[in-house]
């Protein structure tokens, strides 16, 4: 049985082990973790560049980043293994990038260009890298969950030992699709035919919306218990604790094909999204109080106090994914547009019609 889990009052998440003074972590090797860090920096100094890439006017449609809870997928996705798949929602950058997608593909790809990772014709909510186990990232809200649930059925179906990361968002909670999804989880799930990892990345707001103005039981987490799915609670501003839970869960769903949710407690200390420009529904102190618990800065800490890295490595290692975002920014600029004929490709039927060759 999983470990019972509290809130604390600043937004941890204390498992009974830790309050009795026990639990270990995976992360314990330093070079490890320096990794993990490194990681965890590409991923929000991409999102930085992203965010002024926006007020350019250089990325069109609808920006959505990552910022303040980059331990969530660095952890969860430490897990995967090569034949898993993984889905998400339209807050998709970092786990297309954490599963070794080209960062010059996926920042042209939201700058509109054809050397995009989808040509440019998807933008920054519906990155794929089918090829890296990442089946997409969806702008419809709930929209994925039953397919991430339907590739889990086929994973056991087809007989192998895979499993699906789906993540999740606080504010799909409530969709029906999410319902409807978890209940087929849970049914297949007691046969050993749904090996799917549900991962709900709890950062308290959907949209401008917060989770105690959403429902009435803000236990996300047990919410999956009605559909007979086990779960447990993560800090997900502690990449430490992730990676214990992440190894653990993703281990049990690939041995028994039963599925299992973690909910990680996190914060986007960003907003919601590019036009979320007054963010009136929170106020500045209550952002104030979450980035001091700032995943990059907790493990900065870590790092200089256990003497794996100093006060210049970590300086270092900042520069050095500026430096390489840099020439991710500077090869989408200059890039080139899709060709016309792009439009008419990667379209089920009716190509031949748009472009007159058919009557």
């Amino acid at each position: 049985m999983p470990a019972e889990s509290e809130n604390t009052a600043d937004g941890a998440v204390e498992t009974q082990e830790q309050q009795q003074g026990g639990g270990g972590s995976v992360a314990t090797d330093g070079d490890r973790l320096v990794e993990l860090y490194k990681k965890m920096v590409l991923i929000r100094t991409f999102e930085e560049a992203t965010q002024r890439g926006f007020r350019q006017g250089k990325i069109g449609g609808y920006l959505h980043v990552y910022i303040g809870q980059e331990a969530v997928a660095t952890g969860f996705l430490d897990a995967y293994k090569e034949g898993d798949r993984v889905i998400t929602a339209y807050r998709d950058h970092p786990h297309v990038l954490l599963l070794g997608s080209d960062p010059k593909a996926v920042m042209a790809e939201l700058y509109g260009k054809g050397t995009g990772i989808v040509k440019g014709k998807g933008g920054s909510m519906h990155l794929f890298d089918v090829e890296k186990g990442f089946m997409g990232g969806y702008g419809i809200v709930g929209g994925h969950i039953p397919l991430g649930v339907g590739f889990a059925y086929a994973q056991r179906y087809e007989e192998t030992d895979h499993i699906t990361q789906l993540y999740l968002g606080d504010g799909s909670i409530s969709n029906g699709a999410f319902h409807e999804a978890v209940n087929l989880s849970g049914l297949w799930g007691k046969d050993g035919m749904n090996p799917c990892l549900f991962i709900v990345e709890n950062n308290q707001y959907g949209m401008g919306t917060s989770v105690e103005r959403t429902t009435a039981m803000t236990d996300l987490a047990a919410k999956f218990d009605a559909y007979g799915v086990e779960n447990e609670k993560v800090d997900g501003m502690d990449i430490e604790a992730v990676l214990e839970v992440a190894h653990r869960a993703a281990d049990r769903v690939r041995e028994t094909g039963k599925p299992y949710a973690v909910e990680a407690l996190t914060y986007r200390t960003a907003p919601h999204g590019a036009a979320d420009f007054f963010e009136k529904y929170r106020t500045k102190d209550e952002i104030k109080q979450w980035r001091e618990r700032d995943p990059i800065g907790q493990l900065e800490q870590k790092l200089i106090e256990r003497e794996v890295v100093d006060e210049d490595g970590i300086e270092e290692i900042k520069n050095e994914m500026k430096e390489t975002i840099q020439e991710v920014v500077r090869f989408a600029d200059e890039s080139d547009e899709p060709p016309l004929e792009e439009l008419y490709t990667d379209v089920y039927t009716g190509g031949g019609v748009y472009t007159g060759e058919e009557g």
